[in-house]
């Protein structure tokens, strides 16, 4: 796991939150801002996840190297 990954799942949070807040108080750019934060944690912990698959890749390709 690596910075990436956990930072987006923190924004992921971190807007989900902020758009039940703006549903709660009926507040449209809370709403919408949560979900514009949501969604740029759902890619950045992509982004960091295809990270770690290409480290794991690298590393298994090391091992198997003549």
């Amino acid at each position: 796991m690596n910075r990436n990954r956990i930072a987006g799942a923190a924004k992921t949070v971190a807007g989900r939150a902020k758009e039940k807040v703006g549903k709660a108080v009926g507040d449209q750019k809370m709403i919408v801002e949560g979900k514009a934060t949501k969604t740029v944690g759902k890619v950045q912990n992509a982004v960091g996840g295809l990270q770690d698959s290409a480290k794991k890749a690298d590393r298994q390709s090391r091992r198997t190297a003549p």
